[in-house]
This record gives structure tokens, sequence and C-alpha cells, in this order.
């Protein structure tokens, strides 16, 4: 019951103004004393509960001695909050757009726990119409596949370059298994996850059992071609070293103090 008078109280209607509506639904028609008594409606308020109940079409009395109530029916009552719902939204779409201004290209959203990182990076997913871009460790590959793939299914072109989940696929997927994970972990302190979309969009975030998660979502043409062309060259990088094969590349670097320190963010040669 909580819930039903909780989802209710969602459309404009008081608590009282909930009970006394649902107490009718159960009982009717009765007088304004019977439903408070049955409700536990204050006998002060009840009065002032069947006024704005009335006002709004709700319920309707019977002429009596004393006087009755009953309610509209449930159905009338959700067929017409519905359509003056959808009068509103349609109202406040056309109203409220045409007094938004152009956001400035450059704005930054800042984003933290893992909760709303992942809900902001599936609803970027969502929002893909082109392409999409994506950097993504295990963990997270198992919440946002089925959204990407939704959106392959719907024509969207996926590039992925993904780190553990041998296994998966998502879109035209690239597994970053030419390196120890335990690189770019430690260099990045957690799971460094990128998503872009359509040239237009980019969510760039940190997963890390240490600190809580955090993102940063943003629009800006800059971001977003770094951002792209950061998991570009990570595929790309990838199958260099299929073809060369990784000992060849980790020979390469290992070998060299600058390249260690651009791999490992260390100064030193990586053990």
């Amino acid at each position: 019951m909580d819930n039903l008078l909780n989802e209710l109280q969602k459309f404009g209607f008081s608590k009282y103004e909930c009970q006394v509506y649902v107490g009718f639904l159960k009982n009717s028609p009765i007088t304004g004393y019977e439903v408070s008594k049955r409700t536990g409606v204050p006998r002060s308020m009840i009065y002032q509960v069947l006024g704005k109940l009335l006002d709004k079409g709700a319920i309707f009395t019977i002429p009596s001695d004393p006087v009755k109530y009953i309610p509209l029916p449930a159905k009338d009552l959700i067929d017409r909050l519905r359509k003056e719902y959808e009068q509103s939204f349609d109202y406040l779409e056309k109203e409220l757009t045409s007094l938004d201004s152009e956001q400035e290209a450059d704005v930054i959203w800042r984003v933290k726990s893992d909760e709303l990182v992942l809900k902001e990076i599936i609803e970027l997913i969502e929002r893909a119409q082109e392409e999409l871009w994506i950097s993504v460790w295990e963990p997270q590959v198992s919440i946002i596949k089925e959204f990407v793939d939704k959106r392959v299914e719907a024509g969207v072109k996926a590039f992925s370059v993904l780190f553990g989940a041998p296994e998966t696929e998502i879109g035209l997927t690239y597994h970053h298994n030419y390196m120890a994970l335990e690189i770019a972990k430690e260099r990045t302190d957690g799971h460094l996850t990128i998503v872009a979309r359509d040239n237009e969009e980019v969510i760039i975030a940190n997963f890390s059992p240490n600190t809580v998660a955090w993102a940063v979502k943003t629009k800006d043409p800059a971001l977003v071609l770094v951002a792209t062309e950061y998991i570009r060259h990570d595929i790309m990088y990838g199958e260099i070293a299929k073809a060369f094969g990784s000992e060849k590349v980790d020979h390469l670097w290992k070998n060299n103090i600058d390249l260690t320190h651009i791999v490992t963010g260390k100064r030193f040669k990586y053990k």
C-alpha cells in the first residue's frame, strides 16, 4: 500500500488525498466522517482533503443527508492523469527547448561513483547513431556488452579494445593481450575506460579498487579526437605486436629507458 500511495503522490496528490481516494475505491459511497475513520486521516483535516479531491475531479458527491462521496473510477483517473501529463510534457518540450541556449562545446561534466559512471557510459552508448570507439576492462565488459550489441544490431559500427575478457566480442574487437595488464593498471591506478560516439561525445572513466570511480564527459571536439585516436593507436599497436611478435616488442621497450618510461610511467626499466 505504501508503494501505491507513493506513486500516486508523484501526480500531485498529497498523502492524505491519496489515502482518502483509495479509501473511497475500497468503500463507497460513504460520508466524510466514515472515510476519516477508515483511512486514519484526522477529522480536523478530512473536509479540506475532500475539497481538494473534489476540485481535482477525483471524487464526486451524492445528494444525501449527510452528504456521501464516490470516487472517479480508477481507470478514468489514470487516463485523465496520463493525458494531462502528456500534454504537459509536450508543452515543456516545446517551450523549454526554445529557451535552451546553446551550451559551450568545451563544457566538461564530472561524475563520481561506480553506479553513476556506468549509467553515463550506458546512456552515451545508447545515443550512438553511427559509430562507437570503446576501451574497457573485463569487470565492466559484461555490464555494457548488451547495450553495445543492441547498437550494433541497429547498424552502429563498434570498435573495441578489451582488457581481459578473452572470450568476449563487442563489435569489431581487439584484445589487449600483447602486454601484461598489470602494467596498464598500475600506470593508470585502475581500469581506464573510454567510450566515444559519432565523433561528437566522449566519456573517460577510471574504475579503481582504491578509490571511488570517476569520469569526465564532454562534447569538446579536441578531447573527443584525442580519446578516439588513443583507441585507434591502441588497436594498431596491438596488431603490430601480433604481426611481429610480442617478444620483439617487449625487447624494444624494455631495453630502452625512455620507452620504458613511456610504457610504464617510471624512469627505470620495468622488471
